[in-house]
C-alpha cells in the first residue's frame, strides 16, 4: 500500500487526539507512532481494527489520498444493522402522500422565551420514501446574532402519526425527532404534535415542546415564504388564530432537561 502512510495521517487529523485514537482502538501508541512515521507496517489484524473504527475496509488506506479522503467523508453503512433502521420509512406511503408539499412551521423553543420560532419545511416524495428539506432563520439584532441552519431528514406514516427524523446539515450535525397529528381526515391544513431536539443558546440542553405545521401549497412564494420565518412573540398577528391558541395554551410549556442530570 504506497499510500498507507498518508492515508493514517489524514484519518488522523479528523480526531482530537492520537491518544484518544489509540485508546479507542486499543493499540499502544509508541506502535501507532511507528506506523504514521513509517517505520513499519500494521498487521492485517490492527489495519482491520483501525479501518473498522473509521468505518471503512482495511483496502480503503491503498487508495490514492484523494479518493481517500472523499471515502473517509462517505463511509459505508453497516446494512446489516442499519436496514433495520431503514425500513421504518416511509411507513403507510398512500397516507403520508397526503401530506406532500410546502409547510409553515411554528414551535415554543427555551433559546426564545416567550416567543414562537417560526421555520419552513417540505415533505416530498424521491425513491419510494418521503424526505424533509427544512430551513430555520433566526435573528436578534440586539445580540448581533444571525442564523439560518437547513435540516435534511425522513419521514414516516404509523397510526395516523407523521414521524420526522432529522440532522443539520454542517460540520456540528445535531438530531430531531417531531411527531405530528393530523386534526382529522378531512382537514389537512394543520398538523399538529410536539417536537424533541437540543437548544443552541442553552448549552445544547435537551428540550420538547408543542409544534405545528400550517400547509401553504405545493408552489408557494418560496421568498416570502422564507420571510416569514423568525422568532415571533404570541401576540405577532403574523401567527394564525389556530396556531395562537395551541401554542399559547397554559399546557403548552417547554420542557428543558437539566444540565445537571
Amino acid at each position: 500500500m504506497p499510500h498507507l502512510v498518508d492515508n493514517l495521517k489524514i484519518a488522523c487529523a479528523t480526531q482530537r487526539s492520537i491518544s484518544h485514537l489509540c485508546r479507542a482502538i486499543d493499540i499502544n501508541r509508541q506502535q501507532f507512532n511507528r506506523y504514521i512515521n513509517g517505520q513499519t507496517r500494521p498487521s492485517a489484524h490492527n489495519l482491520a481494527r483501525i479501518a473498522k473504527y473509521f468505518g471503512l475496509d482495511a483496502a480503503d488506506f491503498g487508495l490514492a489520498p484523494r479518493l481517500f479522503r472523499e471515502r473517509l467523508r462517505k463511509p459505508n453503512l453497516d446494512l446489516n444493522q442499519s436496514s433495520e433502521l431503514l425500513k421504518a420509512f416511509p411507513g403507510d406511503l398512500t397516507a403520508l402522500r397526503r401530506h406532500i408539499g410546502y409547510f409553515q412551521t411554528y414551535h415554543r423553543s427555551p433559546s426564545w422565551p416567550g416567543m414562537v420560532v417560526c421555520s419552513c419545511s417540505r415533505l416530498i416524495e424521491q425513491g419510494g420514501l418521503v424526505h424533509v428539506k427544512s430551513m430555520e432563520r433566526l435573528r436578534d439584532p440586539g445580540n448581533g446574532i444571525q442564523q439560518f441552519s437547513k435540516y435534511v431528514g425522513l419521514a414516516a406514516f404509523y397510526r395516523n402519526r407523521i414521524f420526522i427524523t432529522e440532522r443539520v446539515v454542517g460540520p456540528n450535525p445535531i438530531l430531531s425527532q417531531t411527531i405530528l397529528l393530523p386534526f382529522d381526515e378531512y382537514q389537512r391544513v394543520y398538523l399538529r404534535g410536539t417536537t424533541m431536539g437540543v437548544s443552541w443558546r442553552k448549552e445544547n440542553l435537551p428540550y420538547a415542546s408543542r409544534m405545528i405545521w400550517r400547509h401553504v401549497g405545493a408552489e408557494p412564494d418560496l421568498r416570502e415564504l422564507l420571510s416569514r420565518c423568525g422568532p415571533l412573540p404570541l401576540s405577532s398577528r403574523q401567527l394564525p388564530p389556530t396556531v395562537r391558541s395551541f401554542l399559547a395554551d397554559p399546557s403548552a410549556e417547554v420542557y428543558v432537561v437539566p444540565a445537571e442530570y
